[in-house]
């Protein structure tokens, strides 16, 4: 399989309009040597680990999405990439309102080859890098070593970046994104620049799905119920068996295996519907199971029971080996095992 490759890239720089910076359009395209190519393809393309995808909205309709129209444009006119780069450049300059935002190198580079499951596609890109590491450099002659330091772009680390596979533009193309910036600030890029949202995908339903029982069993299970920390952690850890060895999620199987009682399965349906109001959310009853976003959310499972600043109870099995009671010394649990170690 071949890998992806730039066939061609431009460079300019945009400022901060807020705080008077300065907006800097190369003259020409950005020429590359084959090992420099295939050095930028990997640290862009390899910055997209998350299976999280987006695409490209707009509530009066895509055509009003004006980075949509211009990578579509790019699609349709490849060799044209220059011109509309000046463009995206421009509407990225005009939203840079926000005194906090940086300025930085702004690329929109033009790939092929790009992998989609089995199938390949180009792609246009869209990186800002908004900051510089400091390295240092060693040279050594006949009178010795010499060490110096140089400012430079940190190739394991992409400030900000879209990749916009040429893929089902009628729903808003398929987007993948990395934003390493945290606060108000990072929203002009997804929401204020590029007016994304997430695809409802089977990452998603996974995802949300999975917030919405842990949320559940965590926090509003104690609230209307007698239930004791125990049992709780055993239907956490229920939960993320039943993810984890489901391929398709069925709504209504979850509620009869985990939750059971007709009273829990009710009151997890008005949580949920809850839930679906206060996120803006319309989750699938029935979807497959994405295991990537099973493992992401199982570190949010907790099967721990803290007692006191003095002991932490780790519960990963059967549940009947724990009992709890109280004597005239206090609280406590008894445990059943035959091995430690």
């Amino acid at each position: 399989m071949n890998k992806p490759k730039i066939d061609s890239l431009a460079l300019h720089y945009v400022g901060n309009q807020a705080n008077d910076e300065p907006f800097v359009i190369s003259k020409r395209l950005f020429a590359t040597t084959p090992d420099m190519n295939e050095l930028l393809s990997d640290y862009f393309i390899g910055s997209f680990k998350s299976e999280e995808r987006y695409q490209f909205a707009d509530d009066m309709g895509l055509e009003n999405n004006r980075v949509y129209r211009l990578i579509s444009d790019i699609f349709d006119n490849p060799d044209m990439v220059y011109d509309f780069s000046v463009d995206l450049a421009t509407h990225l300059y005009e939203n840079c309102q926000h005194p906090k935002i940086k300025g930085g190198d702004f690329i929109v580079a033009y790939f092929s080859n790009c992998n989609i499951g089995v199938d390949t596609c180009d792609a246009v890109g869209l990186f800002k890098i908004e900051n510089k590491d400091l390295f240092l450099t060693v040279e050594h002659d006949e009178n010795g070593f010499e060490i110096d330091s140089v400012e430079g772009v940190n190739l394991k680390k992409l400030d900000k970046g879209c990749l916009v596979y040429n893929y089902e533009r009628e729903k808003g193309y398929l987007v993948s994104v990395v934003d390493k910036t945290n606060g108000q600030q990072a929203a002009y890029w997804v929401d204020d620049y590029l007016h994304l949202s997430r695809r409802r995908d089977a990452y998603f339903h996974t995802e949300n799905v999975m917030t919405l029982c842990r949320n559940f069993l965590a926090e509003e299970l104690p609230k209307q119920f007698e239930v004791c920390r125990a049992d709780q952690v055993d239907m956490l850890n229920k939960s993320m068996d039943f993810f984890k060895n489901t391929p398709k999620f069925e709504m209504e199987n979850y509620t009869q295996q985990i939750l059971g009682q007709p009273a829990v399965i009710d009151r997890f349906e008005d949580y949920k519907n809850r839930f679906q109001d206060e996120r803006e959310l319309d989750l699938d009853s029935s979807f497959d199971v994405n295991q990537t976003a099973v493992k992401k959310q199982g570190r949010v499972f907790k099967s721990v029971i803290k007692l006191d600043k003095n002991f932490h109870i780790y519960i990963h099995g059967n549940r009947n080996l724990v009992e709890q009671g109280e004597d005239e010394h206090g609280k406590f649990y008894k445990l059943y095992f035959q091995e430690e170690s």
